[in-house]
């Protein structure tokens, strides 16, 4: 009986349709469910300016091809692939040295974890003051915010490399400077990619708050503009971009992984 159970049954799951088994499904559902209640609440009980799904589908257009929003939206993005940039160089060295020198590390660990656990908007006044109410100052924000996220993590990295292989590198009296390029860098890839996908967000979120606490040109200024002056449907569809580009940083990285590095993590599945 139990037998003829188990054959019947294991026909249908066969057939079922992959993308219903997986988790696009619930996901489609649960993002519905969030848009309809948002639309039917902000209808019966907020004003008319306030944003709603319906209303933020119909200035996506209008918004996307505005030049102020494109001004904007360049300013913000040339600003934190710049600061990204730097951040990457800097902190991949300096956590190269932590990593492989406990001197160093004793040195400036302590002074990385606790920059790292201050919130940007406490040295906003600070690079406001050094730097002006300039671009200046969103750029110095964006290497605070997304500096300590590379450095530690490619710090753990270069720790984390095995000793077999720098024994194997000594053995053909190979130099401090080559083994660090050579092998402690590309076996620190996956750490240095993974604070990567951390800096990415952190350093887009310094500069919209930089560009909300100085009021210079930006996607944040642009927001704060149109939610100050009750055009909230444009407002979100800022803040929509910003989520995409959230978004598109994780898949970037993700894809780097998986492009370069197919060996790290190669037994995990992603839904």
């Amino acid at each position: 009986m139990a037998e003829t159970t188990i054959g019947t049954i294991a026909p249908a799951q066969a057939a079922r349709p992959a993308w219903l088994s997986g988790a696009l499904v619930p996901r489609a559902l649960t993002g519905a469910a969030i848009l309809l209640t948002w639309e039917l609440v902000v209808r019966a009980t907020a004003p008319a300016y306030v944003a709603k799904p319906s209303t933020i589908v119909l200035a996506i257009p209008r918004v996307i091809t505005d030049p102020a929003f494109l001004q904007a939206l360049g300013a913000t993005l040339a600003a934190v692939a710049e600061g990204l940039g730097v951040t990457i160089v800097l902190g991949t060295v300096i956590g190269l040295l932590m990593g492989r020198s406990n001197t160093i590390d004793r040195m400036i660990r302590v002074y990385i974890n606790g920059f790292n656990a201050m919130p940007m908007i406490i040295v906003l006044p600070l690079f406001s003051l050094w730097f002006g109410y300039s671009g200046a100052a969103r750029f110095a924000t964006i290497i605070f915010a997304a500096i300590f996220a590379i450095t530690m993590n490619v710090a753990d990295g270069a720790r984390a490399v095995p000793r077999e292989y720098l024994e194997v590198a000594q053995s053909f009296r190979s130099g401090r400077l080559r083994m660090l390029t050579d092998i402690v860098l590309p076996a620190s890839m996956p750490y240095l990619l993974a604070g990567f996908r951390l800096a990415a967000g952190r350093a887009l979120i310094g500069a919209v708050v930089a560009e909300f606490f100085l009021s210079i040109g930006g996607l944040g200024y642009y927001i704060l503009y149109n939610s100050r002056s009750y055009h909230h449907n444009e407002a979100f569809v800022g803040v929509l971009l910003l989520a995409a580009f959230g978004v598109g940083f994780e898949v970037l990285v993700q894809w780097m992984t998986r492009r370069f590095m197919p060996w790290y993590r190669r037994d995990e599945k992603t839904d």
